[in-house]
C-alpha cells in the first residue's frame, strides 16, 4: 500500500513539474515571439498539444520509475498500457500542431487576397501539404497505438500475407476516391490552378476559394459556390485567367451603319478609356472585325488589372459607346434598307441585267483585268491556278 502511495506521490510530482516546465516554456515563447512569427504560432497554437503530451509522458516515467521493483499485476500493466497510448497520441497532437505552425508560418508570407499575386502556387501546395501531412499522422499513431496489443501483433503476420489480394479490392472499391486523391497531389504540383485562380467552369466564371485532395470549391462572381471533383481538372477543359498574371484582356462588339466614323468612335472609347480608373492603361483599341449584311461589326478591346475589373469596364464601355451613337450619330444606328423600283428599271440606281460581253469586250473596258482575277490574269495568279488544279482536272477545265 505504501509503495502505491508513493507511486501516486510521484504521479503527481511529475505532473507538476511537467506542467511548470510548459508553463514557463510557453511564457518564453510569448516573450519572444514579439519579434518571431514562428515562435507566436508556437505559443499559440502548440501549447496545449505541449502541455498534454509532457504531462502524460512524466506521469509514465514516474510509473514505471516508482514499480520497476513490484509484481506486475493486471492494473499496473492495463495502467501502463494506457498512458503508452496516451503518450502515442499526445506525440501525434503535437506532431501535428507543429506542422500546422510550420504552414502557417509558410502562409503568412504569401498573401494570396491581392488581385495579382505570383505567391498562389506555393499556397495551394502548402494547403494540401497541411491535410496530407495531418492525415499521415493520424494514420500513423493510429498504426503504432493499435500494435502495442499483442492480438493485432499476432494478426499481423497474416495481414502483410493478405496484403496484395486485399490492396486490389480496396483500390477497385475506392477507385474513385484515389482518383481524385491523385488528381489532388497532380493539381498541387503541376500548376495548373491555385488558390485564388480566376477560372471559367461551364459557363460559369469565378475563383477559386477552397482545393482539397477530393474536391475544388469555386465561388462564382454572385457569391454561389460551385463543388467540382479535383479529377475534373485534370481531365476537362477550363479557362485560368490568372494562371500567369491577373490582366486580362476583353471586348465589346457593336453593330452599326456603314456611315458610323470609325476613327470618331475610337477618339471616343479613348477618352473614355484615359477618364477611368478600370482601365490600366495597356490595351485601348477599336476594331471593324465584319461588313456584311448591311451593318459593319465594331469591336473595342480593353485590358484591365483584374477580371471584376475587365467586367464592370465591358459594360461601361457598351453603356457608353451605346450613348454616344444614339446621342452623336444617330444617323449611325443599325437599320435595314429597302427599295422598290418600278418593273421598267428606269431609275438610275435600279439594278439592270448586263449583257454577256465578249472577251475582247472583257478585256477593253477593263473587267479582266489582274485586280479583278484570282486566278489567272498573271504570273502570280496562273501560278496559284496550278497550285489548285486536281491530279486528272485539266489547268483550263475551269475557265
Amino acid at each position: 500500500m505504501q509503495s502505491y502511495l508513493g507511486t501516486i506521490i510521484a504521479a503527481v510530482a511529475a505532473a507538476a513539474g511537467a506542467l511548470l516546465v510548459v508553463g514557463v516554456t510557453h511564457r518564453i515563447f510569448r516573450r519572444l515571439g514579439q519579434r518571431s512569427l514562428l515562435l507566436t504560432g508556437l505559443a499559440q497554437h502548440a501549447h496545449r498539444a505541449f502541455q498534454v503530451a509532457a504531462t502524460i509522458l512524466a506521469v509514465q516515467f514516474a510509473v514505471r520509475f516508482t514499480t520497476r521493483n513490484l509484481e506486475e499485476t493486471g492494473w499496473l500493466e492495463a495502467l501502463l498500457h494506457i498512458l503508452v497510448l496516451g503518450v502515442i497520441a499526445a506525440t501525434a497532437w503535437l506532431v501535428a500542431a507543429l506542422l500546422v505552425v510550420l504552414e502557417d508560418t509558410a502562409l503568412a508570407r504569401f498573401q494570396a487576397e491581392v488581385a495579382d499575386n505570383r505567391h498562389r502556387r506555393i499556397r495551394t501546395q502548402v494547403v494540401l501539404l497541411r491535410r496530407l501531412t495531418i492525415a499521415v499522422v493520424v494514420f500513423l499513431a493510429l498504426g503504432v497505438m493499435l500494435m502495442t496489443f499483442p492480438a493485432v501483433r499476432g494478426v499481423g503476420a497474416g495481414v502483410l500475407t493478405s496484403a496484395g489480394l486485399v490492396g486490389v479490392v480496396a483500390a477497385l472499391a475506392a477507385q474513385s476516391l484515389l482518383g481524385n486523391v491523385f488528381a489532388g497531389l497532380q493539381l498541387a504540383f503541376s500548376d495548373a490552378v491555385r488558390l485564388g485562380d480566376v477560372v471559367v467552369v461551364d459557363g460559369e466564371w469565378g475563383r477559386i476559394e477552397e482545393l482539397t485532395l477530393s474536391y475544388v470549391v469555386l465561388r462564382i462572381w454572385d457569391d454561389r459556390r460551385l463543388i467540382l471533383p479535383t479529377s475534373y481538372f485534370t481531365s476537362q477543359p477550363f479557362q485560368n485567367w490568372t494562371r500567369s498574371e491577373a490582366a486580362v484582356l476583353g471586348t465589346a462588339e457593336f453593330d452599326v451603319d456603314w456611315s458610323i466614323s470609325v476613327q470618331a468612335m475610337r477618339e471616343e472609347l479613348r477618352r473614355l478609356a484615359e477618364g477611368n480608373e478600370l482601365w490600366d492603361g495597356r490595351v485601348c483599341a477599336l476594331q471593324v472585325t465584319d461588313a456584311t449584311g448591311g451593318m459593319i461589326k465594331v469591336r473595342a478591346l480593353v485590358s484591365a488589372a483584374n477580371a471584376g475589373n475587365l467586367w464592370d469596364l465591358r459594360c461601361l464601355v457598351r453603356e457608353h459607346l451605346v450613348a454616344w451613337v444614339w446621342k452623336q450619330r444617330p444617323t449611325a444606328m443599325p437599320r435595314m434598307r429597302a427599295e422598290v423600283g418600278d418593273t421598267g428599271g428606269g431609275q438610275p440606281w435600279q439594278w439592270d441585267a448586263p449583257r454577256r460581253p465578249s472577251p475582247a469586250g472583257r478585256l477593253a473596258d477593263g473587267a479582266g483585268s489582274d485586280d479583278a482575277r484570282i486566278f489567272g490574269g498573271s504570273e502570280d495568279g496562273a501560278a496559284r491556278s496550278e497550285a489548285f488544279v486536281g491530279p486528272d482536272e485539266p489547268a483550263d477545265s475551269r475557265r
